[in-house]
This record gives C-alpha cells, structure tokens and sequence, in this order.
C-alpha cells in the first residue's frame, strides 16, 4: 500500500512539473519523496510532507484563510500528513477540520508547492514542510467556524491577495495562478 501511494505522489508530481516547469520544488520534492519511508511523519527530523487547501468560495472569487495561532500569520489551511500518503486527502480533512465546513471537494491534481523553514518552537527542532496544495472547493454554505488552530478565518478576494505586495509571498503565486486558469 505505501509503495502505490509513493508512487501516485511520485506520478503527480512529475505531471506537476510538467504542467509548470519552471517551479523550482518538484525535484526537491521528488528527491525527498525518494530519500526515507518516514517523509510522512512528523518525527521525520530534517522535515516531512504537508497538505495543504487553497479553499475557495463557490463562485472561485474568493479564498478562505487562517490567521495561524502559531505561526501569526495569514495562510492556507492545511497541516500534517501524520503518516498518510494521499496528501489530497490531508488538504481535505484540514480544510474540514480547520474550517468546520461541510460539502466540500478536493480537485486531485497538486495545484501548488512550497518548501518553508519552520523555526523551532519548545523541544521542536526547526525543520522543513514539503508543502503540497491542492484546489478545495466550497460547494455548500461558507459560514465557517474558527477552530483552536486559528486565531481567526476570513473569505478573502483572491484578486485582493494577488495584488497585496504585504500578503505572504506564496499566497500571492497561488492567488496569481489561480486567476491565470
């Protein structure tokens, strides 16, 4: 089972460098997919996949985001993988639990990469997130409900996000990727 699961992650991403072969994640991916079975879990120490939901309205106009508890920081929902290798999955089931929204649905092919440095915190070493995003779609109601990993959520315009030069970096590529399919 985790070697097909392996593979499928192998497979989407190498269609994913295709799609955009100027991102300069997918062979960094690629190579730590390939250099431990622990890469799923986060006591993996040099770091470990993350899924993340690039959560939009309905109509695609607008984007859900977090203001992180920990981090302090507007971003994507998501989190870790916690040993599961279907990482649409991931980005689905922290869509769902950081937002308490129902009825929604993960497009399968990754949408976006990002490899961020996670600054230790307590007895947690500072480590890598091989982040892998997928679409999200809201298709029932959008009242979200604030969970104890947030400081806050909001529904932000994503041609807003696109343009906001104070707006982290990797949500200004999503936003623009997003507005440009």
């Amino acid at each position: 089972m985790p070697e097909t699961s392996t593979r499928r992650l192998g497979d989407a991403l190498h269609r994913h460098g295709q799609a955009f072969p100027d991102d300069p994640c997918t062979s960094g991916f690629l190579q730590f997919l390939a250099s431990a079975d622990e890469v799923f879990e986060r006591s993996h120490p040099p770091g470990h996949f993350t899924g993340s939901a690039w959560l939009v309205s309905a109509d695609g106009e607008r984007v859900l985001l977090t203001h992180h508890r920990k981090l302090g920081r507007w971003l994507q929902l998501g989190g870790h993988a916690d040993g599961d290798r279907d990482l649409a999955r991931v980005a689905l089931r922290e869509a769902e639990e950081e937002s308490g929204l129902g009825d929604l649905v993960v497009e399968p092919e990754i949408f976006d990469l990002d490899r961020h440095l996670i600054p230790a915190r307590g007895e947690v070493p500072a480590h890598w997130h091989f982040d892998v995003r997928y679409v999200v779609r809201a298709t029932g109601s959008e009242a979200f409900a604030v969970s104890e990993e947030s400081l806050d959520l909001a529904w932000r315009s994503i041609r807003t996000v696109a343009q906001d030069p104070q707006v982290d970096a990797s949500l200004r590529r999503m936003a623009q990727r997003w507005l440009a399919r």
